[in-house]
Parts: C-alpha cells; structure tokens; sequence
C-alpha cells in the first residue's frame, strides 16, 4: 500500500508518517518546499518527499500517481484568521480540493481519501453537547465552511464518480512535535509561556470549554479509518470531555509544582462557549477510542517540551 499525506510536514502529518510507517506502509508527502521533516531525519529517510504547493494541479498529479489513499491534512488558514481573507480561504482549500477530486476521477484508479475536518468549527454554535454528527452544521467562521464544503464535495463526488472517502472531524490535537509559536493550540502555547515564565493570554473568563485529543490517538483513528470498510463517511474524533482554560492552567501548575501568570482578555465573538464531541459512533464502528487520558498527555508534552529550554 502506498499512502499519499498532504501536509506531512505538519504537525498531524508527520505522526501519521511515523503511524504509517510502523504499519509497513509506504509513505509519500506533498509538502511546501520550505517545510521538511528536519527535526526527525530517520523519519525523513524513509518517507518519498515531493515539495510542492497543493494549489498547483501539477504538482498535485506527480503526488498521487500510483496511491491506494489519500491523507488530506492540508489547510492554509486558522479558524481565527480566516474571516480576514474568505476568499483565500475558498481559492486555497475548497477549489484545490476540487481539483484534486478532479484528478482522481480522471486518472480513473481506486484511490481512498480520508479528510481531517473540524469537529471545533463545523458545527459552530452547538444546541447540545457532546456533539453527534448528526448536529446541525452551521459554522461561524470562513474556516468551518471550507471544512464543510470540502466534505459535501466529498459525498458528491462518491455520488457521481464512486470515489471513497471518510471524514474524520477533529477536537483539538495535541502532543509532542507541536507549533508552541503559533497562534492556536492552548495547550503547547501554555506550556511555552509557562516555561519562559510570561504571562498566559486567556480570551474571556476563562470559561471556553474544549475538547482535547492526544495526536497518538488522532494517528490510530487515520489509520483506522482507512481501513474501514462500512457505509458511514463521517466520524467525530475526540476524548468525549470538555475541559475549560482555568482547568488547563490548573492541571498545568500541578505538572509544574508552582503557579503560572496569566492574564484575561476580553471574549472574542468566533470562540463558541463550549464544544464537546460524541465519539460513540467511532468507538462502534471503527473500533477506536480515545487511550491517553489529558493529564498523562499534558506530562508527556510538558517533559518534551522542558528539553527543549
């Protein structure tokens, strides 16, 4: 089997490389030129690495040539920032999808496509919680529509032309490897300040409720999905439990042995109140469930990151 992971030079991707790999899969990346897997140069070795931009067809056909699935992580925007430029947002990650499916149905070969969306923003503001995918779709930024119109793309696409597809709606990752200088992600950004002792930016009260997933179980959920065979498309992925920022800072000065500076900022209108997802449907169906408790991932990360500093 050879796996095509758009964006494996990400955070996601190059844990799903690793989870490919120990599988005995082969493992081929598109990635931008500029992003490369130098932390994990054994990594690196044994994966087939095309640099290119997914927004560019050609680029995109040299990559999925001869692959039995296809892992597509990529996005080019955050939710917090894609109300800036909606258009990019659509040109970059909706059209380039579109051209992808495209490129399967053309090149006419059995081809699996397995879709990171957004269980934090699909769903938008939700009317119960936990969520089930049954939940109306109903996003309050640019990103979540995206996300969602490259899923109804997807179901099209099967529709017409065949193509198999699953969709697996995240909460929010986390885990060894991850950006601590980027502008999402609460938990590695508050380990980073914690560390570098200054001063943690909550938004609101620090009341926002998420859901948080350690990314070695993101990993088993990918590969699982890929390998299921049943008629559902779209899965939640997450620990089924909500945990507010107070928390988070509370379990993170207990992993520290010593408080942490924080200061409150006012509430920003796109950060829905709470977003907890039902993950029932993925443990029956595709024999998956959540493994590494938030704590026990929280240490892990935290000791990842103190050899770091």
């Amino acid at each position: 089997m050879t796996s095509l992971v758009l964006g494996g030079g990400g955070f996601i991707g190059g844990h799903l490389c690793e989870a490919l790999l120990a599988a005995g899969e082969r493992v081929r990346v598109l990635e931008r030129p500029r992003l490369k897997l130098d932390d994990t140069p054994e990594l690196r070795q044994h994966v087939e690495w095309h640099e290119g931009d997914f927004t560019n067809p050609v680029d995109v056909a040299e990559a999925i040539a001869g692959c039995d699935k296809v892992y597509h992580l990529i996005s080019t925007t955050l939710p917090k920032t894609s109300n800036d430029n909606p258009v990019y947002d659509l040109e970059s990650n909706v059209a380039a999808t579109l051209r992808l499916l495209e490129l399967i149905r053309q090149a006419n070969f059995p081809c699996k496509i397995i879709f990171v969306s957004s269980g934090g923003t699909v769903y938008g503001n939700p009317q119960t919680n936990p969520i089930p995918e049954s939940h109306p779709t109903d996003p309050i930024c640019a990103y979540g529509i995206s996300k969602l119109a490259i899923e109804k793309y997807l179901g099209l696409y099967h529709r017409l032309h065949g193509i198999d597809y699953i969709v697996l709606r995240l909460a929010n990752p986390y885990g060894e490897g991850q950006r601590f200088d980027a502008i999402q992600g609460a938990i590695p950004v508050f380990m980073h300040k914690a560390l570098a002792n200054t001063a943690i930016d909550i938004w609101g009260d620090g009341g926002i409720v998420r859901d948080y997933i350690h990314i070695a179980d993101v990993s088993r959920a990918l590969l699982l999905a890929a390998s299921y065979k049943g008629s559902h498309h779209i899965f939640n992925i997450g620990s089924g439990k909500g945990t507010n920022l107070n928390e988070l800072l509370h379990i993170l000065e207990q992993l520290l042995g010593r408080p942490v500076r924080h200061r409150l900022l006012p509430a920003r209108s796109f950060d829905a109140p709470m977003n907890i997802l039902d993950v029932s449907k993925a443990q029956h169906l595709l024999q998956w469930q959540p493994e590494i408790a938030l704590r026990d991932g929280m240490a892990r990360l935290l000791q990842h990151m103190q050899r770091l500093f």
